[in-house]
């Protein structure tokens, strides 16, 4: 392989997208605190700041309903 044709080779790996999977990954392992370096260069580098900004909100907008349901059980429980 020649120099123009790695240079190419690696612009396209680069400049790929993130499928769904690996965004929802990132943002839970990100949201949690335990997103590996590795993983995070890889979303500088090819995912899409919208999507990952769209992906958290949903995210914490799931936890705190999770949150919510969980507290309001244990307190019906709690009353009886």
């Amino acid at each position: 392989m020649n120099k123009k044709e790695d240079d190419s080779s690696s612009a396209g790996e680069e400049h790929a997208k993130l499928n769904p999977l690996q965004v929802v990954g990132s943002v839970l392992s990100a949201g949690l605190g335990v997103q590996s370096s590795k993983n995070r260069k890889r979303d500088f580098k090819q995912g899409r700041l919208g999507v990952f900004i769209a992906a958290g909100i949903v995210f914490t907008l799931l936890f705190i309903g999770i949150v919510i349901f969980v507290v309001q059980m244990v307190l019906s429980t709690a009353g009886k």
